[in-house]
């Protein structure tokens, strides 16, 4: 999960995924990055935090990170929040192998970065969800299970 400064979108994406992998038996690696290093060695934005625990998810112990060339070694899938976010990641694809792995997590949509607009994390946080879910759907056990 990548988003631009690793503080509200991608910890979001990456608590999102793990808590609906976890709820499933999937045994995922996920993880979150930004293209940006502002943020590194912090957490998530609180505002993020707040909302992801109002709904059951914890993404209190995360750490930012700034996603790296090794990321395409590390996992079979990328996928990010914005156009903007593709287009950095891309362009660090040592070759077409890696480039396929890199997605926008809502097919053709942008997740719309929150960080300027408090009232924006609740609509996200409903968006990144949905993108999860889209994802994970395929990979459930119980074909048709709509209840996760």
């Amino acid at each position: 999960m990548v988003c631009l400064g690793n503080i509200c979108r991608s910890p979001l994406a990456e608590g999102i995924m793990q808590h609906l992998a976890e709820k499933n038996g999937l045994d995922w690696q996920i993880d979150s990055a930004g293209t940006g290093n502002w943020h590194v060695g912090e957490g998530p934005d609180r505002r993020s935090t707040r909302t992801a625990r109002n709904h059951g998810v914890d993404i209190s112990r995360q750490v930012c990170r700034q996603f790296n060339k090794s990321d395409f070694n590390e996992f079979d899938l990328i996928l990010v929040m914005d156009k903007n976010n593709l287009s950095d990641v891309l362009a660090m694809a040592p070759d077409e192998r890696a480039a396929a792995k890199v997605k926008l997590l809502l097919g053709n949509k942008e997740v719309p970065d929150p960080y300027y607009d408090d009232s924006q994390f609740e609509p996200v946080f409903k968006l990144v969800e949905q993108g999860c879910k889209d994802i994970i759907k395929p990979h459930l056990i119980l074909p048709g299970r709509e209840d996760f």
